[in-house]
């Protein structure tokens, strides 16, 4: 059985190494992204054999007619990993980042509900392979506890981790499995921005192979790496006046800038 694994975001980081890890077990891709020439260079190093999508997943009629082409071509996917994101630095207190606050907001969180949406009626007539069958959103363990300077980031990934929950609930009696991966420090253009040290960091390649082991097993939420998953929770059970005393003056990635 060859598996069919649809990823927005493909272009680079996580998006992109998942792709290949996915590549090299066989299995048939959709790779999504907003830059084409990105997408498609990365098919040619991957054989030239995969569906390429360039559109932005905020627009969710381009991602209708993305996931209607895949299913004429290859069936319904396997795996659908809502992995699109941006992030910045955003301060309410600067009417500026309004628009940047909803260009997150629209990537990161109605882009992930755009991905799944075409696809989830196909994948509920799928029948026998239920079994395998996984939406998966990629959030952050930036949404547990909201951090400074990232105000925009940190609302949209705690609405995608409640998002996700809710999805999860809907699918269950369907026996679709919804995956929560909430990654901590991962090694992409996403975070080489950071000009602060950054705990437990992960090769994205090291990071996507814990990435589709916990797709395969079906988890319905995880933190990778394990580490950041102990301090989340450690972060979460923390009262509200020594994690303001703790992180009101933590490290922030600069405003404006939108990766």
């Amino acid at each position: 059985m060859t598996l069919k694994v649809f990823i927005t975001g493909a272009s680079s980081g996580i998006g992109e190494a998942l792709a290949v890890y996915y590549a090299e077990q066989g299995a048939t891709l959709a790779l999504v992204a907003r830059r084409r020439e990105v997408i498609d260079v990365l098919n040619q190093r991957l054989g030239g054999r995969h569906a390429c999508y360039a559109l932005d997943v905020s627009h969710a009629p381009a991602l209708h007619e993305a996931a209607t082409d895949f299913i004429t071509r290859f069936g319904a996917p396997d795996i659908i990993v809502a992995n699109a994101g941006v992030s910045a630095g955003t301060l309410t207190e600067f009417e500026q980042d309004l628009d940047v606050f909803r260009r997150v907001m629209d990537t990161n969180v109605f882009g992930m509900a755009a991905t799944f949406a075409p696809f989830i009626p196909a994948m509920k007539a799928a029948g026998e392979r239920r079994n395998v069958q996984r939406l998966v959103g990629i959030a952050s363990v930036a949404g547990i506890r909201g951090l400074p300077g990232a105000e925009a980031y940190s609302a949209s990934k705690a609405a995608a981790i409640s998002y996700l929950e809710s999805l999860r609930l809907e699918m269950r009696p369907y026996g679709i499995k919804v995956v929560t991966i909430a990654p901590g420090y991962i090694e992409t253009p996403m975070t080489d921005v950071n000009g602060y040290k950054m705990p437990f960091l992960l090769p994205v390649d090291v990071a996507a192979k814990r990435f589709a082991d916990a797709i395969e097993r079906g988890v319905t939420y995880t933190v990778i790496p394990w580490q950041m998953g102990l301090v989340a929770k450690v972060l979460r059970a923390l009262p509200n006046w020594l994690y303001d005393r703790l992180f009101t003056s933590a490290p922030r990635k600069p405003r404006g800038l939108l990766k």
